[in-house]
């Protein structure tokens, strides 16, 4: 992939706020003109297509539940009429909740299970037939997967499948000179992580890295950039574990 201009195009899925907004944005930042998806916050969606647009980039806001296949294949259709056929992917749409296996409900199963499994495997199926040649894909694991904490048992579980999806999806795109990698990011300031604890827990997760602290959207959207970008052309079916070295 060349360096980024405004014909190229990023779609980045829960772009709404969080990682996604600041990966929206940098994208936006190195050239790429961006669709912001979003499943139910459509003002600040629209609110970071308005700062993206001021800033002179083409950005649009797309309405989908990646969950939903009709729906990942109208996001790409918008994306293909208004921008122009997708160079890269970003999955970062996700839901975290944690609690021990037993006390899961089947209904916080399939939540989990179907943003953060189905709904990457909808936009990769998608992603197959209608990406550039040359683009690049990348998921979002997270380094609890490696931590194996207690309450994680679920969300790792659907982490462990985005994992096996982007080593597989990468072979089974051969010939098309479009990687597949993921991101595994370590605690992260933003409400995804910060909501439902205790400021004892997350000062406990700040001290865990050597760094001593909690990432924050930018370092995350930093290593988006790289696999998005040029110079991560002989990067392909990897996990790169962003996490300040607490795994």
């Amino acid at each position: 992939m060349n360096k980024p201009t405004n014909s190229q195009v990023a779609i980045v899925t829960g772009a709404s706020r969080g990682i996604g907004a600041a990966v929206a944005q940098r994208l936006a930042r190195d050239g790429f003109a961006v669709a912001v998806n979003y499943a139910a916050s459509p003002a600040q969606a629209e609110a970071l297509v308005a700062e993206l647009q001021a800033a002179g980039a083409r950005a649009i806001a797309v309405k989908a539940d990646v969950s939903k296949a009709d729906e990942v294949r109208a996001l790409f259709d918008t994306v293909e009429a208004q921008l122009g056929k997708a160079d890269v992917l970003v999955n970062n749409a996700g839901v975290l909740k944690v609690a021990p296996l037993a006390a899961h409900t089947d209904a916080l199963y399939d939540q989990s299970f179907d943003v953060n499994v189905r709904g990457t495997f909808n936009t990769l199926r998608e992603a197959a037939t209608r990406l550039n040649d040359g683009g690049r894909i990348v998921n979002f694991s997270s380094t609890t997967l490696a931590l194996n904490m207690p309450g994680y048992a679920i969300y790792n579980a659907t982490k462990a499948a985005v994992e096996a999806f982007t080593h597989v999806f990468a072979k089974e795109l051969r010939g098309r000179d479009i990687t597949v990698n993921a991101v595994a990011p370590g605690p992260i300031a933003t409400s995804l992580f910060l909501d439902g604890k205790t400021e004892e827990q997350i000062q406990t997760f700040a001290r865990m890295p050597p760094l001593q602290r909690l990432g924050q959207p930018g370092d995350i959207a930093s290593v988006v950039s790289f696999l998005a970008g040029p110079d991560a052309g002989w990067i392909n079916g990897q996990v790169l574990r962003a996490n300040g070295g607490i795994a």
